[in-house]
């Protein structure tokens, strides 16, 4: 082997004493970021040899004694001798997050650590934000997310087993808060992409498991940023009989969304106050309380749009313009309350038994009254002309009104049993749970459009608007449902296996429609070299009609909508394995396949889902998910996520007829088209996401977060054309968020005095954030405009550009 083809090293060597000078032994010595190092021998002393030429830290650590750090910059083949001293001390043991054999046995299953949501440099932040890494997404400005075709409303989330529930009426991104969970209160996290059991309740995409801590001592945290502020407080009384959680927070997106195309004064603010209290005065009993109250308001007086789309074909090549001045505004209101009770009984290890009641109240309100003048034409990017940035040859022009005063009331009650039995080798379960929702809505909704003096759609002798919808409705609906369900351990010598099979029931007062939804699991982990378990599933899951489902393109209300319905499949592995220097590794994959019927056709714009109302449609969606966990530097882990996925739709009455012309344009000729299988407003061919985390080599201190997310494009829906259902393209959707954190206080509270008003905190980072880095313009929806021989052309609407957050974090 040639001399280049050697690795240069170094060698390290020396002794390590106490304060008293005496040697001590098995001390470990390790090089910052690595697995390699070596432990001090009787007399204290140590020989390492290691890289050349690089900057590296050496880690000195004994149990009762401080943790010191030594840098170094050696030269090729030199030697470099030391004595360190360690000083004695109590260094609190940090929390370590390990998933259980139990969870790897369930399918689509995985394990989130909450405390990456504020390491995560991302917009919104939040739980919801790391989710997003692992299915994908289209908007940086929303917390919700779609999983495998799915679209927001079929995702269910649980709080302590508590359903929790979205605002329906948001349109855009911009408009929405803080999500509901608290990431700061959150113990273990739990997400199911897909074929989850029988417990969980009546949707068919995913299931997002929160259990939120029961605190032993006192403590808390607390962050500031320029979009958002928290404080959170924990602790115990009585001999820790009464556990108590109770967070704050307040988020305020103006920074964020001064960037927007559309310029104006913005006024985004959302605060909510949340608490978890837990009362066990004995062994057997225990007690909960969990209360949410949040509050969302969103303000705009809009001013000014300059939008450019450029079109490039063989025959026609143009930057189009779109120019908007505005007047009037937008107000709107969402504001939630949530209060639950729950006593769980546990009269032995075998048995448990818990019963819950809860409360939901959602209160929305949507007022927006806002004129336009535009003008759309060819736009004039030569720098050199006076004419610079305006249009220059008008193609279109005229006025439109919005207007809205939209109002919804909701209201759950739920009262819900659970329990659970174990012997031998079941595990049995089994919940029943009776709903009341009250739903009460008032929409008055109206568009009109002027297009070069004439009104649209245009009608001589009246008025018409472009777009009218006035309703109110007022439902109440009586659900129950049920479920059971074994955990079989059927495991046989040192093969581990396990069965699950479960039945979930559902009915309904509004369609009187009862579902039935059988679902099995099965999980192999045999007993190889290769720690791999196998997992498959396959079940019903069906989803009644809450709110939206029920509305129609028009306003009116179909209270006979049957619950849309489909069939699961699912299969896979989990595999854990050690690399890149004897690091744990975890890779996870998955095929899947979901067959729907009944299935309520629907349109997204932004996040706003309008449904046909109708169950008009069949659809199918079917793929390969794989993601990799690890660690590329030691204790700190990252992971890379990669779907392919197909969505298609094919709807019953989509149907037209194509004419043959003649000379004069005229019909002579027609041919009845039927519509087929088109792509389902979700779908994507191709997903990728990221979360790396690294830290300098001399300094574990100082590190780097980076997020990254990509799409391949996504259809887009142009409204009542049916033969160009989902045809227009989004185009990829291309994010990457960069955050530098630095660890301004540690959590060695020894070397600290008695007045150091910081004496008590564990640690206190402070965090650069840098979203958007390659600055994209992504796409999120398009505006239609005619130009004056009736053509249409797309404008997209932007989202945020590249932007900085600063933000503080405190622990104690």
């Amino acid at each position: 082997m040639s001399a280049n083809g050697q690795k240069r090293t170094a060698i390290i060597q020396g002794k390590v004493v106490d304060e008293n000078e005496n040697p001590l032994q098995q001390v470990s010595v390790m090089i910052l970021g690595k697995t390699t190092g070596v432990f001090t021998n009787d007399s204290g002393r140590f020989t390492l040899k290691v890289p050349s030429g690089k900057a590296l830290a050496l880690v000195f650590s004994s149990t009762g004694y401080i943790t010191s750090q030594r840098n170094f910059f050696l030269n090729e083949n030199e030697t470099e001798s030391l004595v360190v001293r360690l000083e004695k001390g109590v260094r609190e043991l940090q929390e370590v997050t390990i998933q259980s054999d139990k969870l790897r046995m369930e399918s689509s299953s995985l394990r989130i650590n909450p405390k990456n949501a504020l390491q995560l440099p991302t917009a919104t932040g939040g739980i919801e934000s790391l989710i997003k890494i692992f299915v994908g997404s289209n908007n940086e400005l929303t917390s919700q997310y779609s999983v495998r075709g799915g679209n927001y409303d079929e995702n269910l989330i649980y709080v302590n087993d508590f359903e929790i529930f979205r605002p329906y009426l948001v349109r855009q991104g911009q408009q929405e808060g803080l999500s509901f969970i608290n990431p700061e209160m959150a113990k273990n996290v739990t997400f199911y992409n897909g074929g989850f059991q029988a417990k969980y309740g009546d949707k068919m995409s995913s299931v997002l498991d929160i259990q939120y801590k029961r605190p032993t001592k006192f403590g808390g945290s607390a962050y500031i940023s320029l979009l958002e502020q928290g404080l959170q407080l924990e602790g115990s009384l009585k001999k820790q009989t009464v556990t108590y959680l109770i967070g704050v927070r307040n988020r305020n997106n103006q920074n964020l969304l001064s960037s927007q195309e559309i310029k104006g004064s913005y006024v985004p603010s959302s605060n909510d106050v949340q608490a978890y209290i837990t009362w066990q005065p004995k062994e057997k009993w225990l007690f909960e309380l969990m209360s949410n109250h949040s509050r969302t308001a969103f303000s705009l007086a809009p001013e000014f749009s300059n939008q450019t789309s450029s079109v490039l074909s063989p025959f026609f090549t143009a930057n189009l313009g779109l120019d908007v001045y505005f007047g009037g505004g937008e107000k709107d209101e969402y504001s939630t309350a949530m209060t639950g009770v729950a006593t769980t009984f546990q009269p032995n290890k075998n048995l448990r038994l818990k019963w819950m009641i809860s409360h939901f109240m959602n209160r929305e309100r949507e007022y927006f009254d806002i004129q336009g003048a535009y003008l759309f034409g060819e736009r004039d990017f030569d720098k050199s002309k006076p004419t610079f940035g305006s249009i220059v040859n008008p193609l279109g022009a005229g006025v439109f009104q919005n207007f809205a005063r939209n109002r919804l009331n909701i209201e759950i009650i739920n009262a819900t049993h659970k329990g659970s039995y174990e012997r031998g080798k079941h595990f049995f379960q089994w919940g029943q749970s009776l709903e009341r929702q009250t739903i009460q809505d008032r929409l008055n909704e109206w568009e009109l459009q002027d297009s070069a003096g004439y009104t649209l759609p245009f009608n001589p002798s009246a008025l018409l608007m472009r777009k009218v919808i006035k309703s109110t409705a007022s439902l109440e609906i009586i659900r129950t449902q049920g479920y059971v369900q074994d955990n079989i351990n059927l495991s046989k010598g040192n093969n581990n296996i396990t069965l699950q099979v479960g039945l979930r029931y559902n009915f309904n007062t509004l369609n009187q429609e009862l579902l039935l939804q059988p679902r099995v699991q099965f999980a192999l982990q045999p007993q190889w070299k290769q720690d791999i378990v196998f997992r498959m599933a396959a079940g019903a899951y069906h989803q009644p009609p809450l709110y939206r489902e029920l509305r129609r393109y028009d306003g009116s209300l179909n209270e006979t909508v049957r619950a849309q319905k489909s069939w699961q499949f699912t299969g896979g592995f989990d595999w854990n394995f050690k690399g890149w220097g004897n690091r744990p590794f975890k890779l996870q994959t998955e095929l899947y396949y979901k067959s729907l019927y009944d299935v309520v056709p629907y349109d997204i714009d932004n996040v706003r889902i309008r449904y046909s109302g109708v169950n008009e449609a069949v659809a199918y969606t079917t793929g390969l998910e794989a993601r990799l966990f690890g660690e590329l530097v030691k204790d700190a882990e990252s992971w890379i996520s990669i779907g392919i996925m197909r969505s298609r739709e094919n709807l019953s009455n989509d149907q037209w007829y194509n004419y043959t012309l003649d000379a004069q344009g005229k019909p002579q000729d027609s041919t009845l088209v039927q519509g087929g299988w088109v792509r389902r407003p979700t779908d994507r061919l191709f997903t990728v996401g990221m979360f790396i985390q690294d830290y300098l080599p001399t300094n574990k201190n100082f590190r780097f977060h980076m997020h990254c997310l990509y799409g391949s494009n996504m259809p887009y829906n142009i409204p009542n054309f049916v033969k160009f259902r989902n045809a227009l393209r989004i185009d990829p959707y291309i994010r990457v968020d960069f955050g530098f954190s630095a660890l301004l206080l540690d959590s060695e509270k020894s070397k600290r005095r008695s007045r150091n008003p910081f004496r008590n905190f564990k640690d206190m980072w402070a965090s650069l954030e840098v979203f958007n880095v390659i600055d994209r313009a992504n796409t999120i929806s398009y505006l239609l405009i005619k130009d004056f021989s009736n053509n249409i052309f797309t404008i997209p609407n932007r989202l945020t550009p590249r932007l900085v957050n600063f933000k503080i974090v405190a622990r104690w």
